[in-house]
C-alpha cells in the first residue's frame, strides 16, 4: 500500500526499486517534420503542408478508388498469469487493449492507433509500427500512437530489462497485429460526421492547501465538460467506429490495493466507457478513447483519492474494492453521453469523400529540470537550462481534425486551441507518440502546481505551443 503523505508520481517511479521516466518526445525520423497528404488532395494542398512531403505509401488491398474508406479493429493484450507480478501489478481485473483506425482515401493510407497503457516505450513502438506497415501497406510515417493514460497498467519496459519485460511488449506487438489485421480485412467505403456532448465526471485536480498548491477536488478551477465524439459509417448507415475525445485521466483506481492485497490491471475508466460504446452497438462497432488535457484533470470520484480537511492539511484514504463500483458508474456515464451523441450524428462523405491527411511538425520550446514533488510547496526554481523541439501531430478527416502532442496538457491549453482553431470539430489530444509528462499552463508556474514541479517544460511552452497548432490548423482551412 501506498504511504500517506507520498505523491502519485514518486510511487510510480519507484515501484521497482529504481526511477521510471516517461519520454519527454520521440526523437529520431519521426521528431522531425514530416507531412503526409492523403487522397483527393491537389498539389495546391499539398504545398501548404508543413515540412517535407512524405514518399508514397504501398496501398494494400485499395481499389485505387478516391471515397474515403475505414476498417477499424482490437485485440486484447493477453498478459497470462506466468507474468505477474509486472511492475507491481498482481491480477488482471479487466483486459487492456490496442484499438487500430485505418482510413484510406485513394491510393494512401494512415493509421490511428491507441492502445489501454499508461505510456508506451520507443522500442514498442517501433516493433509496432512495423507489424502495422507489414499487415496494411502504410508508411511508419503514416502511423499515429497514442495511449488511453490509464495508470493501472504496467509501464511498457525495455526488453533488456527483465525476460517478463520483453514478453510484455512481445504481447503488445501480437495484439496490434491482430488489430490492423481485422482492420485491413473490415476496410470498406465510409462516411463520416461529427457531434458534441456534455458530461460531468472530471474534475480539476489543483487545490489550495496550507502549504500551497496540491492534488485533490479543485471544484472551482477550471475543467472541460465537452465529450467530442465522431462516428464512421459504411455507406449502408452501419456504425464502423466511435471515437470519444474527453479531458480526464484515467485514474479511478490508481494504486489502489484491494482488500486481499492485489493491485489489479485496468483500463480504468477510459476501457470502462468504451467498453459501453460497443456493448450499446453489440459488440459490431470499434470504440475510441482520445484523451484530452489530462494534466490537470483527474476523475471527479477516486478509489484512492487525496482529502482537504478545514485547515487545508491533506492526506489519503483508500476506498479498495469498494472502488469499482465508482469505476463503472462513472465510465457508463461517460460512455452513455458519447453513444446518446453518436445517435444524433448524421454521417456524410459523397463524391471523392472528404480530405484525409497526416501532418507532423514541430516547435521549439525552453526546458527546466524535471522535478519529482512529493508534496505542496510556496518556493521553487522555475529557471529553464535548455530547449527541446516538441513534436506536433494534426489529423485531418473532412471538416474535423485531431490535434496532439506527446506531453499532458492542461485545460486553458486545450481551450485555447479550440477557440483558435478554424474547424468546426477540433479535437485536442495529449499523450502521442507514448507520452511525456505535463506541460502546464502560466498559472501552474504562479501557483506552483503539481502540474508545473512535475514538468521538464519551462513556462510559456504551453503557450508556444498553443500558437504553433494555431497557426498549423489555419495553414490547412482552405
Amino acid at each position: 500500500m501506498v504511504p500517506e503523505n507520498v505523491n502519485d508520481n514518486e510511487y510510480e517511479n519507484t515501484r521497482l526499486g529504481s526511477p521510471l521516466h516517461r519520454r519527454s518526445f520521440l526523437g529520431g525520423s519521426i521528431a522531425a517534420a514530416v507531412t503526409t497528404s492523403l487522397g483527393g488532395a491537389t498539389t495546391a494542398d499539398a504545398a501548404t503542408d508543413a515540412g517535407p512531403k512524405a514518399g508514397p505509401a504501398t496501398s494494400t488491398g485499395s481499389t485505387g478508388s478516391t471515397g474515403l474508406k475505414v476498417g477499424a479493429g482490437r485485440a486484447a493484450i493477453d498478459i497470462p498469469s506466468s507474468l505477474l507480478p509486472l511492475d507491481g501489478f498482481t491480477t488482471v481485473h479487466d483486459d487492456l487493449y490496442v484499438r487500430i483506425l485505418l482510413l484510406e482515401n485513394g491510393s494512401r493510407r494512415v493509421a490511428l492507433t491507441v492502445l489501454d497503457l499508461t505510456s508506451v516505450s520507443a522500442e514498442a513502438i517501433t516493433l509496432m509500427r512495423t507489424a502495422i506497415a507489414k499487415a496494411s501497406g502504410i508508411a511508419p510515417a503514416d502511423i499515429v500512437v497514442t495511449v488511453t493514460h490509464t495508470f493501472s497498467a504496467p509501464h511498457v519496459q525495455a526488453s533488456t530489462a527483465s525476460t517478463a519485460a520483453a514478453q510484455y511488449v512481445q504481447q503488445i506487438v501480437k495484439a496490434t497485429a491482430s488489430a490492423i489485421t481485422a482492420a485491413v480485412e473490415g476496410l470498406r467505403p465510409a462516411r463520416v460526421g461529427f457531434g458534441t456532448g456534455t458530461c460531468d465526471v472530471n474534475v480539476n485536480r489543483d487545490v489550495r492547501t496550507i502549504d500551497g498548491w496540491w492534488l485533490g477536488t479543485g471544484e472551482a478551477g477550471p475543467s472541460d465538460k465537452s465529450v467530442g465524439v465522431t462516428r464512421f459509417d459504411g455507406l449502408d448507415g452501419t456504425p464502423i467506429a466511435v471515437l470519444v475525445n474527453y479531458s480526464v485521466q484515467s485514474s479511478v483506481m490508481m494504486e489502489s490495493v484491494m482488500a486481499n492485497g492485489d493491485l489489479p490491471i485496468t483500463a480504468d475508466l477510459a476501457g470502462a466507457a468504451v467498453r459501453h460504446v460497443e456493448k450499446q452497438y453489440d459488440g459490431d462497432v470499434v470504440g475510441f478513447f482520445l484523451v484530452g488535457s489530462c494534466g490537470d484533470q483527474s476523475p471527479a470520484f477516486r478509489s484512492k483519492r487525496y482529502t482537504i480537511d478545514k485547515d487545508k492539511k491533506w492526506s489519503r484514504v483508500d476506498a479498495q474494492d469498494a472502488g469499482w463500483l465508482l469505476l463503472t458508474v462513472q465510465g457508463e456515464r461517460l460512455g452513455t453521453e458519447a453513444v446518446r451523441v453518436s445517435e444524433t450524428i448524421r454521417t456524410s462523405g459523397g463524391g471523392p469523400g472528404p480530405t484525409v491527411r497526416l501532418v507532423t511538425d514541430s516547435v521549439t520550446v525552453d526546458t527546466m529540470p524535471m522535478g519529482h514533488p512529493t508534496g505542496p510547496t510556496k518556493t521553487y526554481d522555475f529557471t529553464p537550462n535548455g530547449t527541446a523541439d516538441v513534436p506536433v501531430w494534426i489529423l485531418q478527416v473532412g471538416n474535423g481534425v485531431f490535434v496532439g502532442v506527446a506531453p499532458e496538457l492542461s485545460t486553458d491549453t486545450a481551450l485555447a486551441i479550440r477557440k483558435h482553431s478554424p474547424f468546426p470539430h477540433t479535437a485536442v489530444m495529449s499523450m502521442l507518440e507514448g507520452g511525456s509528462k505535463n506541460m502546464a499552463e502560466a498559472q501552474s508556474y504562479a501557483r506552483i502546481t503539481y502540474e508545473a514541479m512535475d514538468s521538464q517544460y519551462a513556462r510559456g511552452s504551453a503557450e508556444t505551443v498553443a500558437t504553433k497548432i494555431a497557426d498549423m490548423l489555419h495553414s490547412l482551412r482552405p
